[in-house]
C-alpha cells in the first residue's frame, strides 16, 4: 500500500512516514513544501512530491496522489499561527486534499483532526482557539459527506513525549495528553485496519497497545 502523507514535514508528519517505511507492505509518499526538506524523507527511503498546500490547488495537489492507495492528513497551521493561516491550511488545505483525494481516484482518506470538533466545543473554546476547532468541525463535515472510505482520527494534547506504544481510544474518552509518535502509531494502525472505515475516534495516552485499541475501536 502507498500513502501519501499531507503534511509529512511537521512533527506527526515524520514520525509516520519513518514507521510507514518500517512496515512490510507499506510505503509513503511525503508532501513537502520546500526542496530542502526532501533529504530526511530520502534518507527513509521514502518518495517526495513538491506541492504547496496552502498556494495550490485541487489539480495540483492531486497529481500529488496519483497512483497511491490511500492519504493522510497530517498537517496543521500551528499553534503559533493567526486565524487567517488556520483557515488556509486546516479548513482549505483539508477541503482542497479531500477533492484532490477525489479527483486521483483514491478511495482511502486518513484525517488526523483535534481532539473535540464538535458545535458544542467551538462555543466553548478560548476566543484564540475557536478559528481552529471551527475549521476542523468544518473540515470533518466535509470529509464526512464524501464517499471515500475515512477515518477521522481526534488526538489529545499532543506532547513530544517519547512513544508509549499504549493508548486509550474509544469514541468519546476523558481529555488527556498524547505523545505524537504514539498518533503516528495509531495512524499506521489505522492504515492497516479497514474496519476503522467510517469510524473516528478520541485517542489519548493509555494502557491499550495500540493496535489492540484500534482493533477493539
Amino acid at each position: 500500500m502507498k500513502i501519501l502523507v499531507v503534511g509529512a514535514n511537521g512533527q506527526v508528519g515524520k514520525h509516520a512516514v519513518s514507521m510507514i517505511q518500517e512496515k512490510e507492505g507499506l510505503e509513503a509518499r511525503a508532501m513537502i513544501r520546500k526542496q530542502e526538506q526532501a533529504s530526511y524523507f530520502e534518507d527513509l527511503g521514502a518518495e517526495t512530491v513538491l506541492k504547496d498546500l496552502e498556494k495550490d490547488d485541487i489539480d495540483a495537489i492531486s497529481e500529488a496522489a496519483e497512483g497511491v492507495d490511500a492519504v493522510v492528513f497530517a498537517a496543521g497551521s500551528g499553534p503559533k499561527t493567526g486565524p487567517d493561516k488556520t483557515m488556509l491550511i486546516d479548513l482549505d488545505g483539508a477541503v482542497k486534499t479531500i477533492e484532490a483525494t477525489k479527483k486521483a481516484g483514491v478511495k482511502r482518506f486518513v484525517m488526523i483532526s483535534s481532539f473535540d470538533t464538535t458545535r458544542e466545543a467551538i462555543q466553548s473554546a478560548p476566543s484564540s482557539f475557536a478559528p481552529y476547532v471551527a475549521a476542523k468541525h468544518y473540515a470533518d463535515g466535509w470529509l464526512r459527506d464524501t464517499d471515500l472510505d475515512y477515518t477521522i482520527v481526534h488526538p489529545g494534547a499532543l506532547t513530544n513525549d517519547p512513544a508509549t506504544g499504549t493508548v486509550t481510544a474509544g469514541e468519546t474518552v476523558e481529555r488527556g495528553e498524547i505523545p505524537r509518535e504514539d498518533v503516528a502509531s495509531v495512524i499506521v494502525s489505522v492504515l492497516e485496519n479497514d474496519s476503522t472505515i467510517g469510524k473516528e475516534f478520541q485517542v489519548v495516552g493509555g494502557v491499550k497497545p495500540v493496535q489492540e485499541a484500534v482493533t477493539s475501536l
